[in-house]
């Protein structure tokens, strides 16, 4: 992006305001184009029938949306406050999060607390232009995740546009820009450093915070190869249009599903994403590097997001009888994976149902509602563990993360406490009679 570094703060900041209230004029395009019901609700969309032409005002942001009111009768009353608000928010979001992010080092700890470290292979110097990539990377990621939450609270549905793509984007960004990745460890040079004396900053791989192992590198050593290759192509397995039917045996329903997945034509169009990954995959893990390395962390992360809301699906399903979280959570979560790394999915997991069982229990108090959309409440958990980086990885990183593999174990044990609590509270709720 341009180097806005030149520029006083306030012109920096006021030229990201409008910036950000144009990118908002595409985000409440693509929320409303991107729907299932499509709707042409856009001062750039058709004219419709009846409606006076469009001058060039209404393509103004903001102040095109009040002039719009005057279409009312056709979209609605009130159709224009959301999309106007969303506008004036970017515009806000995307100045606030430029200043918090590259004016005030926002994501990055109080290097008084650093120690000495010597010259590490992963670490770079903090400069103004690894700070401008992690801040055009978050506001693709924030972007993507605003059009998932709106179309999700419209129609409790993630469209595949946003997060199958976005997951692509995201592995494909970690492997330009590795350093664009959330900061991990941090280091002030110590005697015998070779290279600039400013500070230097380690992104969040996939080891974080216990440093890279050899043992994932690139070429010659093929480990870190197949666990990329396994992560990458088990995610597009779980998008193949598969349907299980087991009532007449494994072997009856093994047919039917491979018939399924046979007849859909997304599935080839799947199938050639899967073989042209792999030959992608396969050309940076032998370029090897920092590129190799973020690739990884991107794809541990893409498979360990879609993992653990898969897991949580799969055992609502078993207790409850019925779909507890659509498949557009679990394709959203392993989009934040991709851009993030599997160290935030899982804090994304423990915070996102905090807000959830809050304003699910409210929902229910004051309209039996049983139905919330969950996709907003994992962007909501997403952007304040981003945003608030520096104090949630000092908490986390030496009493949780320095575990090793002991992680997916207490993962897993987490997740068998969720199905106990969920078959008590479903017996306590057929024993009231509220079922």
């Amino acid at each position: 992006m341009p180097n806005l570094a030149n520029m006083p703060l306030a012109l920096q900041l006021g030229a990201l305001f409008f910036a950000g209230t144009l990118l908002a004029g595409l985000l409440n395009l693509g929320i409303y184009r991107l729907a299932w019901m499509q709707r042409t609700i856009s001062p750039w969309g058709p004219r419709p029938a009846g409606v006076p032409p469009r001058e060039w005002l209404d393509r103004l942001p903001i102040v095109g949306w009040l002039r719009m009111r005057r279409e009312a009768a056709i979209h609605g009353r009130g159709f224009w406050i959301r999309p106007l608000l969303l506008e004036v928010f970017c515009g806000l979001g995307l100045a606030a999060l430029y200043w918090w992010e590259v004016d005030q080092l926002g994501l990055f700890r109080d290097p008084l607390q650093l120690g000495i470290h010597p010259w590490a292979p992963m670490t770079a110097p903090l400069t103004i232009g690894l700070l401008q990539q992690q801040f055009a990377v978050h506001v693709i990621l924030f972007a993507l995740m605003l059009v998932a939450t709106f179309i999700d609270i419209d129609e409790k549905s993630i469209p595949d546009e946003i997060t199958v793509l976005g997951a692509l984007a995201g592995l494909v960004l970690a492997a330009a820009m590795p350093w664009s990745l959330l900061p991990g460890e941090m280091f002030v040079p110590g005697e015998g450093f070779v290279g600039p004396t400013t500070l230097q900053v380690e992104f969040l791989h996939v080891a974080s915070p216990s440093p890279w192992p050899l043992a994932l590198g690139g070429y010659p050593r093929a480990w870190g190869l197949v666990l990329g290759l396994f992560c990458f192509e088990m995610w597009c397995f779980a998008l193949l249009p598969r349907t299980w039917y087991g009532r007449h045996g494994v072997r009856r329903g093994i047919q039917l599903c491979w018939a399924r997945v046979t007849r859909e034509w997304v599935s080839w169009r799947i199938a050639a994403m899967a073989l042209a990954g792999a030959v992608a995959i396969t050309g940076v893990w032998y370029h090897g590097g920092p590129s190799w390395a973020g690739l990884l962390t991107a794809l541990v992360g893409l498979a360990v997001g879609a993992a653990v809301i898969w897991a949580v699906r799969l055992i609502g399903y078993s207790v409850l009888r019925r779909e507890a979280m659509g498949f557009g959570d679990v394709t959203l979560m392993a989009m934040i994976g991709a851009f993030c790394g599997w160290q935030v999915c899982l804090l994304v997991f423990l915070m996102a149902p905090l807000a959830g069982v809050l304003i699910g229990v409210a929902q229910w108090l004051m309209r039996r509602g049983q139905e919330i959309p969950y996709g907003p409440f994992l962007c909501l958990a997403t952007v304040v563990v981003v945003v608030g980086w520096a104090p949630v990885w000092d908490s986390v990183h030496l009493y949780f993360y320095s575990l090793g593999w002991m992680i997916p174990g207490i993962a897993a044990g987490s997740l068998v406490v969720m199905a106990i609590l969920l078959w008590m509270i479903q017996g306590l709720k057929r024993l009231v009679g509220i079922e």
